[in-house]
């Protein structure tokens, strides 16, 4: 091999991307008609809202997407949303839906660096142009994001109590990344799969208490409500599209479409939309009045910090010392970092964030001869975390990731305020009021699922089964 192809090949895997002959001509790259942007409609015209998830800038391997999943992907852009808008301004009152949008706070950087505001101002700002659309309620996920925290530690200390009898119950991976989960399913199989926390991500949690809880303080049927997610990261579409998340009864997701931060900033370029025009409006909240305004973050570095939140609550419901501060020890990279609880030199607790492909295929190979010593793993499927998602992290040309916005979405991020999800009183009215106690059935179903082994015969159509070499 060439040493222009092993740069290439080498460059490829560091970006986790996959080269596709779908890009989009200088010719479907064509403006919004005029009569669009001076009517203020959602261009539905355009070559930015038909196009599909181009799997050059996905984390997923082309042969894991079936042709039943590119279909449902396709129908996850902003022509869709454009159609639903149509819909609620035509006479007919029955196929009128609630628009509601759900923000990750990893994509609030995103809209502050390109606004040149702080991130209050900057999410004021894209609440002000999503509700001048149409949409009804903008929130943001951070709700959500605690609860997957919370189920998240309280799985990993059931899991440490049967380490000695069960096999699978250790290491521990995280579950909130798709692209990782995708990997683990399709390719890693019943190696990882046992060992995956089950808590629901996020995003799928939100889209629980979007159409289940706000749904019924609304008096709406689920499938009266549209719910659309801005997330960072493109393989958020294929986690929206997984089958248990579809209420079969009720012909409803709980997240009716992903769009990229990219994606409604491209919208507004192309609306050519004026920051100065634009209403300062504040987020809504899912409790109304009950709800803490204030926009905060949890901890750890442009993600939702399951590792930090897991070592310190582990750290004190298994041997009562309390971790005020945590120390990484880069190991490869600056994406496969260690952690260690110690006492009286024992080591108690041993953990690793380990993020991008390249560093999951290491760690993969340790496991695979028995030398993986860490009681949990922290797994991203995009080096820097989920600031860096290829949703919003690349530059104009090329596709690469553009490491000075990295950088300053980083820093605008880690400007928030951290609030713990153990101190959020809204999280402990809903237990109570929305899942009938932490331990309760509803609280299993809603906030937990489960990953297991897939076929290529499950997942793959007119393909062979996905040879990958990271």
């Amino acid at each position: 091999m060439s040493e222009e192809n092993i740069r290439r090949r080498r460059e490829k895997c560091e970006n986790c991307t996959k080269q596709c002959n779908k890009k989009p001509s200088d010719e479907d790259r064509s403006s919004v008609p005029e009569e669009d942007v001076a009517n203020g409609e959602v261009p539905a015209s355009s070559h930015l809202l038909k196009q599909q998830v181009l799997l050059s800038a996905c984390l997923s391997c082309e042969g894991c997407v079936s042709e039943e999943e590119s279909l449902k992907i396709s129908q996850q852009n902003l022509e869709e949303v454009a159609r639903v808008l149509g819909l609620n301004k035509k006479c007919d009152v029955s196929k009128h839906q609630v628009l509601v949008v759900s923000v990750c706070p990893q994509s609030l950087p995103f809209f502050a660096v390109k606004y040149g505001l702080d991130i209050p101002e900057a999410t004021r700002k894209l609440c002000g142009f999503l509700k001048s659309l149409g949409v009804q309620y903008v929130f943001d996920t951070t709700l959500a994001a605690g609860f997957s925290i919370l189920e998240s530690q309280r799985d990993f200390v059931q899991r440490y109590s049967r380490r000695h009898h069960d096999s699978q119950a250790l290491p521990m991976f995280t579950s909130s990344c798709p692209g990782w989960i995708r990997y683990a399913e399709r390719v890693l199989g019943s190696l990882v799969t046992p060992h995956i926390c089950t808590a629901r991500s996020p995003q799928q949690i939100m889209g629980c208490l979007v159409k289940d809880y706000f749904t019924k303080q609304q008096k709406l049927s689920p499938d009266k409500l549209y719910h659309i997610m801005v997330a960072p990261c493109f393989d958020k579409k294929l986690e929206a599209v997984r089958e248990e998340f579809y209420n079969s009864l009720l012909e409803s997701r709980d997240v009716d479409c992903v769009l990229t931060s990219g994606e409604v900033f491209h919208m507004m370029e192309q609306m050519k939309v004026s920051l100065a025009d634009l209403d300062s409006v504040p987020l809504d909240h899912v409790l109304g009045e009950a709800g803490d305004p204030a926009l905060v973050r949890h901890q750890g570095r442009g993600s939702e910090g399951f590792l930090e939140h897991i070592f310190k609550y582990a750290a004190s419901e298994l041997f009562s010392l309390d971790v005020e501060e945590i120390t990484y020890k880069t190991l490869r990279n600056r994406d496969f970092q260690e952690v260690c609880l110690e006492r009286d030199g024992e080591v108690l607790l041993q953990f690793a964030s380990v993020y991008g492909f390249r560093n999951i295929q290491t760690l993969v190979h340790r496991m695979r001869k028995g030398h993986v010593p860490y009681q949990l793993v922290e797994v991203l499927s995009c080096p820097g975390g989920c600031v860096s998602g290829r949703g919003q992290a690349q530059g104009e040309t090329g596709g690469r990731v553009d490491k000075a916005l990295v950088q300053q979405m980083e820093e605008a991020y880690s400007s928030l305020p951290v609030r713990l999800p153990d101190t959020n009183p809204g999280l402990h009215f809903l237990y109570q009021d929305w899942l009938e106690g932490q331990d309760s059935t509803h609280a299993n179903t809603l906030l937990h699922t489960q990953y297991t082994q897939q076929s290529p015969s499950q997942t793959l159509t007119h393909t062979k089964p996905p040879h990958i070499q990271w």
